[in-house]
């Protein structure tokens, strides 16, 4: 029994998922800089107690983005890049985000597990 727990937890880890070419680390002053924690509420980002957006602190564990998007990294970034070109309608705006920044913030998300 004990095998199969440990196996499990195993098994979570390595689900995890990877961003090529991002930088958790980086991602998470990102998140910073772009006062994402205005709206949402961020584990292990300065200040990030926002109730207008859901609360990320187990994000990696999500299987949609914005309800419709697999949570996988090209959607991702893409969603945080422009979030209403992906989802017309949300209250999540553009904050002029690039490609290679959303990457390295989507490696700090999905360390949120």
């Amino acid at each position: 029994m004990l095998a199969s727990m440990l196996a499990a937890c195993g098994a979570d880890k390595e689900s995890m998922q990877r961003v090529e070419g991002g930088d958790a680390a980086r991602g998470r002053r990102l998140l910073v800089q772009f006062q994402c924690g205005a709206c949402h509420s961020i584990p292990g980002v300065e200040a990030a107690r926002g109730t207008a957006g859901p609360p990320l602190d187990k994000f990696g564990r999500q299987s949609y983005v914005a309800g419709r998007l697999p949570n996988v990294p090209e959607p991702l970034v893409r969603w945080i890049v422009d979030p209403p070109a992906v989802k017309p309608g949300t209250l999540m705006p553009n904050l002029g985000v690039t490609p290679d920044d959303a990457r390295d913030m989507a490696a700090y998300l999905y360390t949120l597990r």
